[in-house]
């Protein structure tokens, strides 16, 4: 997990110091992110919190729409608790979602987005879920952005969790 981490952020280090020396509007943007979240559903009778962070591609299609690619990392915070009589003390447990979607812009900051694709979880025997997320977001100006997106995990039923991202673009 912690090489995993020390990689993600090797690699948007590089990435940034490359991007920062030029500025080109060729349609392509890239962006780095804090996640923090909500669990919702059954899944929050045994985490408290998520965070994570998330590196997005996001190529422009036309005025309104731009195709994205993202990947990250999510930790889900364990709480302690007791249901129906039983205590319990949940681990974090920590997640690699992987996903491409259509974001369309409704203003020229103002704008609505859907992904689908992979989550990997990072515990043994853990396994792969298929992933939706839409949400929204707003543009503050060219290099910031803050969104909020619902988003669910399916495999044998499902985990969801309420997103935020606030990101630097370059």
């Amino acid at each position: 997990m912690k090489k995993f981490l020390f990689a993600l952020a090797v690699l948007s280090g590089l990435a940034f110091s490359s991007f920062a020396q030029t500025k080109t509007d060729d349609g392509n943007k890239f962006s780095i992110g804090v996640e923090p979240g909500i669990p919702v559903g059954n899944i929050s009778n045994f985490y408290s919190f998520v965070i994570g962070g998330s590196l997005k591609y996001e190529r422009t299609l036309n005025q309104q729409a731009a195709f994205t690619l993202s990947a990250g990392y999510s930790s889900f915070i364990g709480k302690s608790g007791t249901i129906g009589g039983i205590s319990f003390k949940s681990t974090s447990a920590g997640f690699v979602p992987v996903k491409a979607g259509l974001k369309c812009y409704i203003t020229d900051a103002f704008y609505g987005e859907g992904q689908l694709g992979a989550v990997f979880s990072t515990q043994s025997g853990g396994g792969t879920a298929f992933v939706y997320a839409p949400g929204i977001g707003y543009k503050f100006s060219p290099n910031v952005d803050l969104g909020v997106r619902y988003e669910g995990w399916s495999k044998d039923g499902t985990i969801g969790q309420i997103a935020f991202r606030l990101a630097y673009n370059f």
